[in-house]
């Protein structure tokens, strides 16, 4: 448990930190689409759906850069590779609304920027999301712009207090965090054990060696344990996060939803309950929220156990905003710490 004093001492020293997120920055489009105004394409037949509305945000990695400024990060950079298009221009300049730095996001006519676009049919009771259309990149990444990441990433490495790593493309060497990138930033942990690297992957967290490693339940029991198709049960969590700790040589967060999260060093799992919300929730987002939370205490020198804390504490605000992709304040932070001590 972390104390109000703490909380508060961390809070305080995030202004004064500087933290890079590497990996896969998509643009959220959620599009409003009126159903009475459905006209009918008179060149197919089809119900032409009439967009009324828009909403454009930075996604995935770009969800990250957007928790650690609402926390207060004084200067989070954004380091990826993204499309010349209409797409990429949107994309920057969210991220730059939300006070990012992207000069170091290399813009290049040899990919295509990865979009999420979400249409979102308008009714009465709220807006109901209807089939996803995902813009992505199906062609391996190639090895200029691989070699390009890697060296702004050595570059960084002693510039920065915390590296965020987010691998969000599903498709192997077809985003940012190819093979060769992660080898790269494991040889940086290697180098810099004392500068916090965490890394958050979608479908490879089980290649990482030398860094700090965050994923869900469903990804740590697939990474530790390829040929299991059964349950997820708590304990193939825990000896999963304990057998990932000592392939990486790091620390493991392991996060379980409403149980909480297990941190795993060593020989030592210990579990770390999640902030108790009442009404309705929406956990989109909330693994990146819980991974910034979890940069930022690491960054001021908080302990394992304390930093999983803080990061339940952030996505317990987040998971209360609901049909947004949410973030949480200082002044939140702080407001739901007390709750929670008064409920306590």
């Amino acid at each position: 448990m972390v104390t109000q004093e703490q909380l508060q001492t961390i809070l305080a020293r995030l202004p004064k930190l500087s933290m890079l997120v590497v990996g896969d920055f998509f643009l959220d489009k959620y599009l409003i689409i009126d159903p009475a105004r459905n006209e009918p394409s008179l060149e197919t037949g089809l119900t032409a759906y009439q967009v009324v509305d828009k909403r454009l945000a930075a996604g995935a990695a770009g969800t990250v850069t957007n928790n650690l400024r609402a926390l207060g990060v004084g200067n989070v950079l954004a380091l990826g590779v993204i499309g010349d298009d209409g797409e990429g221009y949107e994309l920057r300049r969210a991220l730059q609304e939300s006070g990012a730095v992207t000069e170091l996001l290399l813009v290049t006519e040899q990919r295509t920027t990865p979009t999420y676009t979400k249409p979102l049919m308008r009714e009465p009771e709220g807006e109901r999301e209807i089939n996803r259309l995902d813009i992505k990149n199906w062609r391996p990444t190639p090895p200029e712009l691989q070699d390009h990441i890697i060296d702004r990433l050595r570059a960084l490495a002693t510039e920065v207090d915390a590296i965020v790593v987010l691998d969000q493309v599903a498709e192997e060497n077809c985003g940012v965090i190819t093979q060769t990138v992660t080898e790269a930033l494991s040889a940086l942990g290697r180098r810099y054990p004392a500068l916090p690297i965490i890394a958050d992957s979608r479908s490879r967290i089980g290649h990482f060696r030398d860094v700090i490693i965050k994923c869900n339940n469903h990804e740590i029991v697939a990474a530790a344990y390829p040929e299991h198709t059964g349950e997820v049960s708590e304990e193939l969590v825990r000896s999963g996060a304990l057998q990932l700790a000592e392939r990486t040589r790091r620390p493991v967060f392991a996060t379980r939803g409403r149980l909480g999260q297990i941190v795993a060093e060593g020989t030592r799992a210990q579990e770390v309950a999640a902030i108790a919300v009442d009404g309705p929730i929406d956990v989109v987002g909330a693994g990146d929220a819980t991974t910034a939370g979890i940069a930022c205490a690491l960054s001021c020198g908080a302990s394992l156990v304390e930093a999983a804390f803080f990061g339940n504490l952030v996505a317990s605000i987040t998971i209360q905003k609901l049909g947004t992709t949410g973030t949480a304040t200082p002044a939140e932070v702080l407001a739901r710490y007390r709750e929670q001590v008064e409920e306590g």
